[in-house]
C-alpha cells in the first residue's frame, strides 16, 4: 500500500512554506517601500542630481549634480572658515613690529563674513530640498498617472511658461536675504558680544562672545541702568503724549471744518495742511531758532512787551524742554489727522445724523455717540502706527534740542533723549556698540508686543477675521 500524506504533514509543509515566502501583508509593504519615487528622492538626497538621472532627466540631474560638485570643490574650505570666524571672533590680535603693524583677525569682518556664508547656506539648503522633492514628484507623477518626465526642450519651456514669476521673484529674495536679513542679524548678534570702546575695537583689538552679559549690565550696572531707565520712561511719556496731542488737535480741527455753516472749507484745509507739506527738517530748524532762549523772537516780543523780565530757557530747562518738543510736534502732526478725519467724517451717512435728531440727540450726543466712534473705528490702526512712528521719532529730537539739555545722572544722553537718539550716540558718537544693540532689540520687542496686541484689539482687524 502507498503511503498517503496524512493532513497534518500537509499543514506543516504549507506553514513552511508561507514562512519561506512571507505574508501578503509583508511582500505588499516590502514593495511599497522601495517605490520608484522614494528611490529617487533617496538618490537625490545622497547627491544632488542622482534622483533626477534616474527619472532620466539627464540635463537636469548633470546641473544639479555639477552646482553641488562646484560647492564642494571650491566652496567647502571658505565656508569651514567663516564658520570658525564666526564661532570664535579670531584668535590674532594686531601687533606692533618696530613701526611695521602686523594686522591680526577683524573681529567684525569675521562676523559679517560667517553671517554671509550662513544665509547662503540656509539658502543652498532650501534648493537641495527643492531638488528631493522635484525628483520624488517626478517619479511620482510617471508611476501613478503616467506622465513621462520632461525632456530638457520641455523642462526649459515649462520653466518659462510657469516659473516665470519666480524667476522674476529671485532677485528680490537673494537682495531680500543679503540686505536686510544679513544686517539685522549683524545687529542682533552685536548684543552677545563686547564690541565697544576702547578696548574692543577692532583692528587693534578683539571682540569676544560675552552672552547675556551686555543684558544684565543694561538693567544692573548703575551706570547703564540709570540712563536706560530714565531714557526709556521719557520715550513711553513722548511717544503717548505726541500721538495723543496731535490726534485729537486733528479731531479738534476737522470737527470744525466741517461744521455746517462754515465757509470755504477747502481754502481753511489747504491752510492748516501747509504744515505737513514743508519739509520737516527746515521746519524743525526754523523753530529751534524761534525758541531759541538767547535770541529767538519768542522772548524778545515777550520782554519787549513787558509780559516777561528775563528769557525763558525752552530748550535749555529739561522740563520746558520736554513741552517744547510736544507742541512743536503738534504743528507738525496735526495736518495729517485733520485730513484723514475730514475725509472719514464726509463718508458718514447723513441718514444717520437725521435719525438721531429725530430722537431728539443734541449736535454733542450726536459727536459721542454717532462721529467719534466712527472715527474711532477707521483711525485706531493708524493711532496704533503713529505711536510706533513716535517711539523711533529721531528727527525732532535731535534736530530740535539733540538730546539736550545735558543730564548728569545719564550716560551719554541727555534729558530729551528717547531710545533711538541715545543709540545714535552711542554708535556714532561713543562706539558702544554692544549696549547700543541691545537697547535696538528691546525697542522691537516693545513696539512689536504693543503693536501686536493692539491690533488684534481693534475692531477693524476683529471684523476682517470675522469675514476671512
Amino acid at each position: 500500500m502507498s503511503a498517503l500524506p496524512s493532513e497534518k504533514n500537509i499543514d506543516s509543509q504549507n506553514t513552511k512554506q508561507k514562512k519561506m515566502q512571507g505574508s501578503p501583508n509583508q511582500l505588499s509593504s516590502k514593495k511599497t517601500f522601495f517605490t520608484k519615487p522614494k528611490i529617487a528622492a533617496l538618490l537625490s538626497l545622497l547627491f544632488m542630481g542622482l534622483g533626477q538621472i534616474y527619472n532620466k532627466q539627464i540635463v537636469k540631474g548633470l546641473s544639479f549634480l555639477a552646482l553641488e560638485l562646484y560647492l564642494l570643490i571650491f566652496w567647502t574650505v571658505p565656508f569651514q572658515w567663516a564658520m570658525w570666524g564666526l564661532t570664535t571672533l579670531g584668535e590674532t590680535t594686531q601687533t606692533r613690529n618696530g613701526f611695521e603693524i602686523v594686522q591680526g583677525d577683524h573681529s567684525i569682518f569675521l562676523m559679517i563674513e560667517g553671517i554671509l556664508f550662513l544665509i547662503s547656506f540656509i539658502l543652498f539648503l532650501w534648493f537641495y530640498y527643492i531638488n528631493v522633492r522635484d525628483a520624488y514628484k517626478v517619479a511620482k507623477n510617471k508611476e501613478e498617472k503616467g506622465i513621462k518626465p520632461n525632456n530638457a526642450k520641455e523642462m526649459f519651456k515649462n520653466i518659462w511658461e510657469n516659473g516665470f514669476p519666480y524667476i522674476l521673484l529671485t532677485p528680490s529674495v537673494l537682495f531680500t536675504s543679503f540686505l536686510t536679513i544679513l544686517p539685522l542679524l549683524f545687529g542682533i548678534l552685536i548684543a552677545f558680544t563686547n564690541y565697544s570702546a576702547p578696548n574692543h575695537l577692532p583692528p587693534k583689538h578683539l571682540v569676544d562672545w560675552v552672552g547675556f552679559d551686555t543684558f544684565i549690565q543694561l538693567f544692573q550696572m548703575k551706570t547703564w541702568s540709570t540712563t536706560f531707565y530714565g531714557v526709556f520712561t521719557w520715550t513711553v511719556v513722548w511717544a503717548v503724549l505726541a500721538t495723543i496731542t496731535t490726534f485729537f488737535l486733528g479731531l479738534i480741527f476737522a470737527v470744525l471744518i466741517n461744521q455746517k455753516g462754515i465757509k470755504l472749507k477747502k481754502f481753511w484745509r489747504s491752510i492748516f495742511i501747509l504744515p505737513w507739506a514743508i519739509p520737516q527738517f527746515v521746519s524743525i530748524l526754523i523753530f529751534r531758532n524761534i525758541f531759541n532762549g538767547q535770541f529767538g523772537p519768542i522772548n524778545k516780543y515777550l520782554m519787549d512787551l513787558g509780559i516777561i523780565e528775563s528769557a525763558i530757557p525752552w530748550l535749555s530747562d529739561p522740563t520746558l524742554a520736554k513741552l517744547t518738543l510736544v507742541v512743536v510736534n503738534m504743528w507738525f502732526g496735526f495736518p495729517f489727522w485733520m485730513v484723514l478725519m475730514s475725509g472719514v467724517m464726509t463718508s458718514i451717512d447723513k441718514e444717520v445724523y437725521e435719525a438721531a435728531e429725530v430722537d431728539g440727540a443734541s449736535s454733542v450726543q450726536k459727536f459721542w455717540k454717532i462721529t467719534l466712534p466712527l472715527i474711532m473705528f477707521s483711525t485706531a490702526p493708524l493711532a496704533i502706527m503713529s505711536l510706533a512712528n513716535n517711539f523711533n521719532n529721531f528727527n525732532i529730537i535731535y534736530l530740535m534740542t539733540e538730546g539736550g539739555p545735558v543730564n548728569m545722572d545719564y550716560t551719554y544722553a541727555g534729558s530729551t533723549d528717547i531710545l533711538i537718539s541715545w543709540i545714535y550716540k552711542l554708535t556714532l558718537d561713543n562706539s558702544q556698540f554692544a549696549v547700543a544693540s541691545v537697547v535696538s532689540i528691546l525697542i522691537f520687542i516693545v513696539i512689536a508686543t504693543f503693536s501686536i496686541y493692539n491690533f488684534r484689539k481693534t475692531r477693524a482687524f476683529k471684523e476682517e477675521d470675522m469675514m476671512s
